[in-house]
């Protein structure tokens, strides 16, 4: 019996013994800093401005259609006039329908785009963390989480580093 707590003892001395291998990052850094988001960026914003090129040349020659239609409607009876200005504000609404709708296609590509960009960041830390033996990676953010840790358990760089070269492999 003496044995088996001396043994149990041991066991558990051992393992209190054991160091944890803990690491952080910053979650900004990282996630800003990742060429796969820079490219998903610029891709965007490739869209965005073909977007407000199309927007701007639609509105600019519905601009032009209003100061027609106001030259025209000076010879017009009353009720043509109304017609007209019915007209012209089902256009104007079909218009801001259309923008609404790919203002909205390009906000959810980009919710998508990133939803998918932060799983596989969480993903690769995951197995980084794994590969690498660590017990904990702890996110640093703006709000706090991580309040200080000594710079030699900062593994933000090499992550990052690891993260690209994964990336730039596929």
């Amino acid at each position: 019996m003496k044995k088996l707590g001396i043994a149990i003892l041991a066991v558990l001395s051992l393992t209190a013994c054991q160091q944890q291998k803990i690491g952080f990052v910053d979650n900004g850094v990282l996630v800003n800093d990742y060429q796969e988001r820079l490219d998903i960026e610029a891709k965007l914003k490739v869209k965005i401005d073909a977007f407000k090129s199309r927007t701007d040349s639609l509105r600019s020659a519905f601009e032009l259609e209003i100061k027609e239609a106001e030259l025209r409607a000076r010879k017009m009876s009353q009720s043509n006039i109304q017609k007209l200005s019915q007209e012209l504000q089902q256009k104007e609404q079909v218009l801001s329908q259309r923008v609404q709708f790919e203002q909205q296609q390009i906000a959810q590509e980009s919710q998508t785009l990133n939803d998918s960009l932060i799983t596989k960041v969480k993903n690769f830390v995951k197995a980084y963390g794994e590969s690498n033996n660590y017990t904990y990676i702890l996110g640093s953010n703006e709000a706090g989480s991580v309040m200080y840790g000594e710079e030699s358990s900062d593994l933000t760089q090499e992550i990052l580093k690891a993260l690209n070269e994964s990336y730039t492999k596929d």
